[in-house]
């Protein structure tokens, strides 16, 4: 049977936290274990210091004993000094204290059968008047002594002293507190392990029991992720600071640089965009505009005060293709039109025929012809530009369908071949499409407020180094205090409804999107009042190394 081990356990053996716990309860015992080392050496370094200390005072007191010096003169310094020794050795708490000739032969002992023989140790210093202090081996096993002189009254060495504590006793004095040392380590490697243990848990759930390894191939995929990506993102936290920025957010809003901790309102992004940002509301698929983009926002709070999710998404190419098929819709509702009445006409002059009323019929015919071949003439005359003479021919017949005269001015002219390759057909629809889109229904509106005719007036014309678009209307015109808000998202000519419902609604774009396209050909937009609304596009048919600098100039003029 094929028996497979559990993966769980070696991811958990292999992750980060893991490592960490292994590696901090490594640290801890280390540390523990030199500490109490070091502090044992230091304990029992104190301990023997102690014990000399306390054998020197013990053998000095004997040696400046004048019960000491009588006895070492006297006939029987043994039966003399054998209490005394074992009293003071009893009293001062040392192992053994002997006294002895300056031959080593002892007068005490602690063990009675060792008096009379040699002393185990050196006295040769003690025999000169020094002290001799050592760690010896003698009768009672290794033990910390000292040899001091005993001096009559002209300073000459009569006997020795000798006092000493055992190995063993000092060992025994130390037991106690090594014992309490080695608690106090315990504790210390207890609580470490612990604290190391609570620490690891906290990291394995933050890491999901991921190792370094795991870590680093998510964060490599992380970024990977974020760049691969065509819709931008953006992370801000909850003190709306950028906390991350993909390059295709950056591309989408032209952003430069270091982004990261930058407040919203110090981005440099348009008004209606920041505001989007700042509001605690989620947005949903809403459109707004920046310097050559369109592009359509959705926010989400990531969490209570921790941040929020911005995703973009690019939405240029959609709302030019969309204007683009708007056009189309318009010239094909007009054709059908056109094919409604021009049958309603034929079947007039089919009838007139059948009445012989044939003089009728051709006067009929030729007159209808005529009118519908004028504005064609003078289209395909003046505008050499196939794209632009199609636009003016579909505009003027969506325009009269909806009753409304459109007419080409006498000076618009311009050649095939002038326009340069940079300035894309699709820009020029979009610019000269959304102006005559507004113009005839600000006729329309024009003429509901006061009688009259709803005529729009174009002129496009190709002179001194620049493309002129310019389109007036019959209608109310635009008021002089929303001269700045006109090319902005969400503003609309129509009087019902709010910018931001028409915004919502798709509206309102028309006019920021003839701004957008002007500023990205280097070009500008100019708001002026006849009769009704006058709007002058001015594009550059050659570009120089200013058109930046003047593009920022425009944007600024134009709001």
């Amino acid at each position: 049977m094929n028996m497979r081990p559990d993966p769980v356990p070696r991811r958990r053996l292999r992750s980060l936290a893991g490592q960490l716990f292994v590696v901090q309860i490594v640290i801890v015992a280390v540390v523990v274990a030199g500490g109490a080392v070091l502090a044992y050496l230091l304990t029992e370094g104190r301990a023997e210091d102690s014990a000399r200390r306390q054998v020197t005072a013990a053998a000095w007191a004997v040696a400046d004993s004048p019960t000491v010096r009588e006895a070492a003169t006297g006939p029987d310094p043994a039966r003399m000094l054998q209490p005394y020794a074992e009293q003071v050795r009893s009293d001062t708490g040392v192992d053994f204290v002997t006294v002895m000739d300056t031959h080593g032969i002892r007068w005490t002992h602690r063990d009675p059968a060792q008096i009379g023989k040699p002393f185990l140790g050196h006295t040769e210093q003690a025999l000169a008047g020094g002290t001799v202090t050592e760690t010896y081996t003698g009768t009672l096993g290794p033990s910390v002594r000292v040899v001091v002189p005993v001096s009559d009254g002209q300073h000459h060495v009569i006997a020795l002293v000798s006092a000493g504590i055992t190995v063993e006793s000092i060992s025994e004095r130390l037991r106690g507190p090594l014992f309490a040392l080695v608690g106090v380590a315990l504790a210390a490697l207890a609580v470490g392990g612990l604290g190391s243990y609570l620490v690891g848990a906290r990291l394995r759930r933050h890491t999901h029991g991921m190792g370094a390894t795991e870590l680093s191939h998510l964060y490599e995929y992380h970024q990977a992720t974020l760049r691969s990506v065509r819709e931008g993102l953006v992370l801000f936290d909850g003190a709306q600071r950028v906390v991350l920025c993909n390059d295709a957010a950056r591309e989408l809003l032209g952003l430069s640089g270091t982004l990261e901790g930058l407040a919203v309102a110090d981005l440099g992004l348009p008004e209606s965009l920041t505001l989007a940002l700042l509001q605690p509301a989620p947005v949903r698929d809403e459109v707004h505009l920046t310097a050559e983009r369109v592009v359509v926002l959705n926010t989400s709070a990531v969490g209570p005060g921790l941040g929020t999710v911005v995703t973009l998404r690019d939405h240029t190419e959609l709302q030019s293709l969309s204007g683009e098929l708007d056009s189309v819709r318009g010239f094909a509702d007009a054709l059908g039109a056109q094919a409604h009445e021009a049958s309603n006409r034929l079947h007039a002059v089919v009838s007139l025929i059948e009445l012989g009323r044939h003089r009728e019929a051709v006067d009929f015919a030729t007159a209808e012809l005529a009118l519908a071949q004028q504005l064609t003439d003078r289209v395909v005359a003046a505008v050499g530009e196939p794209v632009l003479a199609a636009l003016l021919l579909g505009k003027a017949s969506q325009a009269a369908e909806r009753g409304v005269d459109l007419t080409l001015t006498e000076d618009s002219r311009i050649d095939d071949g002038v326009l340069p390759a940079e300035l894309g057909p699709r820009d020029l629809v979009t610019i000269l499409g959304n102006l005559i889109d507004n113009a005839v229904d600000a006729a329309i509106e024009g003429a509901a407020v006061h009688p009259g005719p709803a005529e729009v007036t174009v002129t496009a014309r190709a002179d001194g180094g620049e493309l002129l678009l310019r389109v007036a209307d019959t209608g109310p015109g635009i008021d002089p205090q929303a001269v700045t808000e006109v090319f902005r998202r969400g503003w609309t000519t129509k009087r019902n409804g709010s910018p931001r419902s028409e915004a919502r609604g798709g509206r309102g774009l028309g006019l920021a999107l003839v701004a957008q396209a002007a500023r990205r050909n280097g070009g500008s937009v100019e708001v002026a009042r006849e009769r009704g609304a006058v709007l002058t596009v001015r594009l550059p048919l050659r570009r120089d190394p200013a058109g930046p600098q003047r593009t920022a100039e425009q944007r600024e003029a134009v709001g």
